[in-house]
């Protein structure tokens, strides 16, 4: 990276810079700038005048500080990435976290653990059972990543702005990943029902378009959107817990903000974990307005569950108290995981286009 205002006046405009000093201390002083010494560290002139400093190049640059590089786009690519790739790793452990979510679960489907669910399901259903209907999560998981981001990164550091100016504000964090969410689950709740209903044990769809073409003439285009507010009532909270969590460990691990994989990991599987295990009940009641599960539906009512409160209220007329934490153990394995990969696939791409346009402009 040049050194900026090398033409300028002052310290930074080299030999002749600054009256008073002799052509020795003059070209000494240019000697350490274009070595890049001094980096704002000590006394005297060199310290105080606090110099440009030359970047070091295998540091990379730092991402977060470059307003020019990390554009709307990049943004968008790189949650796009990552939400497709986070989904399609975990896919399998999600179809897992859906049956032991089931209110009456069939007694062949019924697990004690993740890994037993997840051989059992194989060895009776066939190996590719468990991935059925990523096809259809990972074509919604993209333009909702992509929404998703690039909103959190927008409103992060705009509210930012205006309530820490200069610094990070959790308050910020936490609201526009709230905002965020209302973007991502738009885009990704009717891809939710599909996916959900064919990952069911004896689900009767093998294909997407039947699934789809089905829930639409039996049910309507609002059943796309049944668990819309039950899915934000679950995700804001968990947004908001997720992304201050993660905001607060960064500022512990990655003080400074650059591109650091171990601590984008680490930070990102704790927040998940935290988020995951706070808002287990909720997820358990969209599970079930996602899928209108029979033997819950001839159990109690008539028709369809529709609202959050006849699920919540169908949950414990089933289950009691406990079954709002059926398939906790299958989520929190899922998530922690889950945003350990998003966050630093993410984090990975956001630093590679930012590195790529940064360079770019730089040979121009």
């Amino acid at each position: 990276m040049e050194l900026e205002g090398r033409s300028a006046g002052g310290v930074a405009g080299g030999p002749a810079a600054g009256p008073g000093r002799s052509p020795g201390e003059s070209a000494l002083l240019d000697g350490w700038l274009q070595r890049g010494v001094g980096r704002g560290a000590g006394g005297g002139e060199a310290g105080a005048c606090q110099p440009p400093v030359r970047q070091d190049p295998e540091s990379g640059p730092e991402y977060e500080a470059l307003p020019a590089g990390a554009t709307v786009t990049t943004h968008m690519v790189a949650g796009a990435v990552a939400g497709i790739l986070e989904h399609c790793v975990m896919y399998p452990v999600d179809c897992v976290k859906t049956r032991m979510q089931s209110l009456q679960p069939d007694p062949a489907a019924r697990y004690r653990n993740v890994l037993e669910a997840l051989w059992r399901i194989i060895r009776t259903e066939g190996l590719w059972r468990p991935m059925r209907g990523l096809n259809v999560t990972a074509t919604g998981a993209g333009p909702a990543h992509a929404l998703y981001f690039a909103c959190y990164e927008k409103l992060k550091k705009t509210l930012s702005d205006v309530i820490h100016p200069g610094g990070n504000s959790h308050i910020a964090n936490g609201a526009a990943g709230c905002v965020a969410t209302l973007l991502h689950d738009a885009a990704m709740n009717p891809a939710e029902v599909v996916k959900q209903r064919m990952q069911m044990y004896n689900s009767p769809y093998h294909r997407v378009t039947d699934c789809v073409r089905a829930v639409w003439q039996n049910e309507g285009a609002g059943a796309f959107y049944r668990s819309y507010t039950t899915q934000l009532t679950m995700n804001v909270p968990f947004q908001a817990i997720h992304f201050m969590t993660y905001e607060f460990l960064q500022e512990h691990f990655n003080p400074q903000r650059r591109y650091n994989p171990s601590s984008h990991v680490l930070s990102g599987a704790c927040a998940g974990a935290v988020a995951a295990a706070a808002t287990t009940p909720l997820d358990v009641c969209k599970t079930l307005l996602n899928t209108q599960e029979s033997l819950a539906l001839n159990s109690n009512i008539t028709g369809h569950i529709t609202g959050m409160a006849n699920a919540f209220r169908t949950v414990y007329q089933v289950g009691g108290v406990t079954a709002y934490f059926r398939g906790v153990q299958a989520r929190v394995i899922y998530q922690i995981p889950s945003t350990a990969i998003a966050w630093s696939v993410y984090e990975f791409f956001k630093y590679l286009i930012t590195k790529r346009q940064e360079e770019w402009r730089e040979g121009k």
